[in-house]
């Protein structure tokens, strides 16, 4: 698909993108959420769903989730990780195996892992795609990020990761429904980071070679994605600055 039929997409979908400051007087309320930022999403050749070649909008987007995590932690404020991680024998479809338990496919990319031992992180493997349904305790129902946002007292949330249209745009759906029915009390905002979004590229004349496979251009799918999501209620900002 060339730019000029997905700059007409963006003209008939526009997204509204604003800014976010965030300073030492309302930040405590703001968390941060980071969603698959795992090797295999994001490091070259590290699996079936990982980057063939060294990918801008994905490496841009891990830069800056870097950066993020990095102020939040610094500052002391609340991180919520979560991890895409799949049992060997239980299969996601319709996509390939990928990130399975106990491989490097399912950890931290290493900008990131860090994160593992900072004490103001919390860190969920999920074994689906939508992380709020992730972070259900199949036993006895609690959910671990439910409960982060009521600890932390969080009525904002930042979002960043990947992909964009698929992982990030699930949990921001639930979580504003969640919102909505009075269950994530005292959330108010969901705001989703672009820069630090990402989503794969699979062109079209690929996906033709390849058995059940639909096309999936990056760009333009990177754009529905935050559309979506800014349509179910979440706000969508090109730029996070901290400071008083």
């Amino acid at each position: 698909m060339g730019s000029p039929t997905i700059d007409l997409l963006k003209m008939e979908l526009p997204v509204e993108e604003g800014r976010l400051h965030l300073n030492g007087d309302g930040v405590k309320t703001t968390g941060l959420v980071l969603i698959d930022v795992v090797n295999g999403f994001c490091t070259v050749g590290a699996g079936n769903l990982a980057p063939k070649v060294a990918d801008k909008q994905i490496s841009e987007m891990v830069e800056e989730s870097v950066r993020i995590a990095r102020l939040f932690c610094e500052n002391k404020w609340p991180v919520f990780a979560f991890l895409d991680t799949h049992h060997p024998d239980i299969p996601e479809h319709p996509y390939p195996p990928h990130c399975i338990l106990g491989t490097d496919e399912a950890n931290l990319v290493p900008a990131l892992q860090w994160l593992e031992n900072d004490p103001n992180a919390t860190l969920r493997r999920k074994d689906c795609i939508d992380g709020f349904l992730g972070s259900i305790d199949k036993h006895d129902g609690s959910n671990v990020f439910v409960d982060w946002v009521r600890n932390n007292d969080i009525k904002l949330l930042l979002v960043v990761g990947i992909c964009t249209d698929i992982c990030v745009l699930d949990f921001v759906s639930s979580a504003l429904s969640a919102r909505n029915r009075g269950f994530l009390s005292p959330l108010e905002d969901v705001v989703v980071y672009s820069r630090a979004c990402a989503t794969y590229d699979l062109p079209l004349h690929i996906a033709n070679t390849l058995k059940d496979t639909i096309a999936h251009p990056q760009e333009l799918m990177h754009h529905i994605g935050l559309y979506m999501a800014q349509g179910r209620g979440a706000k969508v900002v090109s730029e996070v600055s901290f400071g008083a």
